[in-house]
């Protein structure tokens, strides 16, 4: 039987048209704001300041509202390809300029926050799928659950009690100013609170995947054998999870990112979660509709490499049989 290549350019490419339909329907969206939005669009745009007729002018002018949505979102979505997001209502800054500032504070959080699941969530869901229906699965799913019921702030606020004000361990609150040990040592908690929220997520997954890996005939004949288990365990089972937790891992991406609004308010964090926060409380719809298109382009983004990294990383899924000679003869 002939096999044929499954990661071929015509499958990416359909991958990427696909991701790019995606973020021009969520930019539709997101430009709709402003369309949505209470009142005259004109009168949001100029927020605090005087609304005289010259004003209100000029307004118009500039954001092209006297013309239809369509030639509207045309111009929107020019300025947004070139970065320019427009000027902030409440500061009158930059938009690019203002997330730009607070974006490397928030991947900061973001990556250390999925390490901490991941570190956290894969060996637990190995160990609960390789104890299957026993004491320490019952003991690591409770735990699990645990984590996941209980809000990324409400675990924030156990954290600075137990491991800032009891122990003094780490700071409270605040970024931090004296270099990267310093940052570091102020993100440990909100990683924390951030990471376990979303731990769960990869601890089901994983131990779904190494129960069902378990079951399969190839990983049974090899134990039955007298493989070692650690051989049966590194190269069968965590090789056939491998694909499933990748595709969790990028979903929980998407759940980090929605968790550090309320992350960043706990432990006072200048990051995009309080700018977010601070933009929708004093109305700036120029603030928010840039991290609304920002936070769906990395969720897209993250999506895409979900697609396109199992071929990459599972021999099994690189090919796929196609039919031989002789069988499209017989189908003639």
């Amino acid at each position: 039987v002939r096999r044929r290549a499954v990661l071929s350019p015509v499958f990416v490419l359909r991958r990427l048209a696909g991701t790019v339909a995606l973020l021009f329907v969520l930019s539709v969206a997101v430009f709709a704001l402003l369309q949505l939005a209470p009142g005259d669009p004109a009168h949001t745009l100029l927020g605090n300041r005087s609304a005289t007729p010259e004003a209100l002018a000029a307004v118009r002018a500039r954001f092209h509202l006297d013309d239809p949505f369509a030639v509207q979102y045309a111009h929107w979505l020019g300025d947004a390809l070139r970065l320019d997001l427009g000027t902030s209502l409440r500061t009158g800054d930059e938009v690019a300029g203002a997330i730009g500032d607070r974006l490397a504070l928030t991947g900061q959080l973001v990556g250390l926050g999925f390490a901490v699941a991941v570190l956290l969530g894969i060996p637990a869901g190995v160990l609960a799928g390789l104890r299957h229906r026993r004491p320490t699965d019952r003991a690591v799913q409770s735990l699990g659950v645990i984590a996941l019921s209980t809000p990324a702030f409400a675990g924030g606020l156990l954290l600075i009690y137990v491991f800032a004000l009891l122990l003094g361990w780490f700071p409270a609150y605040g970024p931090g100013d004296g270099g990267a040990g310093d940052r570091l040592r102020h993100l440990v908690l909100p990683a924390l609170a951030l990471g376990l929220s979303v731990t769960a997520v990869l601890l089901k997954l994983t131990r779904a995947a190494v129960v069902r890996e378990l079951e399969r005939e190839h990983v049974v004949f090899a134990r039955a054998r007298g493989v070692a288990p650690r051989t049966v365990l590194v190269r069968y089972v965590l090789r056939g999870t491998l694909v499933p937790v990748l595709t969790g891992a990028g979903l929980v991406v998407a759940y980090l990112l929605a968790g550090t609004v309320m992350v960043e308010q706990v432990f006072a964090l200048p990051g995009l979660g309080s700018l977010l926060v601070d933009s929708v409380t004093f109305r700036d719809l120029p603030v928010v509709q840039a991290e609304a298109l920002l936070v769906a382009t990395v969720v897209c983004l993250a999506n895409l490499a979900v697609d396109l990294a199992p071929p990459l990383l599972d021999p099994r899924l690189r090919t796929a049989p196609a039919a031989t000679p002789a069988a499209e003869g017989e189908d003639r």
